[in-house]
């Protein structure tokens, strides 16, 4: 039987340094091993221990120091309480750029598929449409770098771990990003509860970015001129509007079902790992058994050099027949059955039907 790891105790000033990430929340934390996100250390609240022990094992195997904190102060580290009693200190996360989405397309040889927020206030709402862009196989998520929402613990728990999976592209300007995305053969679908079209009448197959707007304002009149079309979704109950994240998450299924009606489109096989990270590289013959993955490692989402963004013929170019016609599908997001970890997801899954399942 193997022994239990040691316990580090730390006072809060060396749990997280302002050029780290936090990542708190039972499957955030599992889908970040997974996604071979450099840890540095593990944090986890002592009382529970036997819940995260297989967690816990994986760290250890990666000799990635694993430190003992109390709720209470994991709670005030991660600004919020939903962190399960564990979460993972990583270094900053890397961003995309627009001719990274449009690689990752051309790459599994789909036509481009983007999901724009515009200035979203809520980090829940945040999170929980990245978790449907992700499942909807969408190739990136643009957004504000002002008056947006940051991604924060909170959001980064509301989405299941789906960052890890997703190329995040901030941007300083929304408007002109979506006229690049013009540029490059993508149509612009934007939300808006006025909409002569509703989502089903309007004709989302082929490389399209859809725009979900704010909680109170909608979409800004700058983003709302750069739209080719605008759709909303029917409404037949006495309240007149849909919290965003669920309206984003109805559009791009929508998206998605119009894009593969027959349903049948498999989902994505993952590619071959990327090298594991330096800091992980010299204990990988000891997690063979016990890191096993099924998402993309970030490494391997080779782009194209700045200053070669793919002009709009290119892109269709590039793409395969059947990714150029109306009739091209997007196939659902990267994902498994499998635990990320020995007794990850599905020994946890009663905990997460009792904590909302985020």
């Amino acid at each position: 039987m193997r022994a239990a790891p040691e316990w580090t105790p730390a006072t809060p000033p060396d749990l997280l340094a302002e050029d780290e990430e936090l990542i708190a929340g039972r499957r955030p934390v599992e889908e970040a091993f997974a996604a071979r996100r450099d840890a540095k250390r593990l944090l986890v609240v002592p009382q529970r221990r036997e819940a995260l022990e297989r967690i816990v094992l994986h760290a250890t195997n990666l000799r990635i120091p694993v430190v003992e904190v109390e709720g209470g102060t994991l709670t005030a580290v991660a600004g919020f309480d939903g962190h399960q009693g564990v979460a993972v200190v990583v270094p900053p996360r890397r961003y995309a750029t627009i001719d990274e989405v449009i690689a990752r397309a051309l790459e599994l040889g789909e036509p481009p598929f983007v999901l724009a927020l515009d200035s979203l206030e809520d980090p829940q709402n945040v999170g929980t449409l990245l978790r449907s862009a992700e499942a909807a196989g969408v190739h990136g998520v643009l957004f504000p770098t002002h008056r947006q929402a940051p991604l924060t613990p909170a959001a980064i728990k509301a989405s299941a771990g789906a960052v890890e999976h997703l190329l995040l592209c901030p941007v300083d300007d929304l408007a002109g990003a979506l006229a690049d995305l013009h540029t490059r053969g993508l149509r612009v679908a934007g939300a808006e509860a006025e909409a002569p079209l509703t989502a089903r009448q309007s004709d989302l197959r082929g490389p399209l970015a859809i725009v979900v707007g704010s909680e109170g304002q909608g979409l800004g009149p700058a983003v709302r001129r750069r739209c080719d079309l605008l759709m909303r979704i029917p409404m037949r109950g006495e309240i007149d509007s849909l919290n965003a994240a669920v309206a984003g998450s109805v559009l791009l299924f929508e998206a998605v079902a119009q894009r593969d009606p027959t349903g049948t489109t498999p989902r994505r096989k993952p590619p071959p790992r990327a090298p594991v990270p330096v800091a992980q590289e010299r204990a990988a013959h000891d997690d063979s058994d016990e890191g096993a993955t099924t998402s993309r490692p970030r490494d391997a989402e080779a782009a194209p050099a700045s200053g070669t963004a793919l002009e709009p013929a290119e892109v269709v170019a590039a793409l395969p027949e059947s990714a150029t016609t109306l009739e091209a599908s997007a196939g659902p997001a990267l994902a498994s059955d499998d635990d990320l970890l020995p007794g990850g997801p599905a020994a946890a899954s009663a905990e997460d039907d009792a904590t909302g399942g985020a």
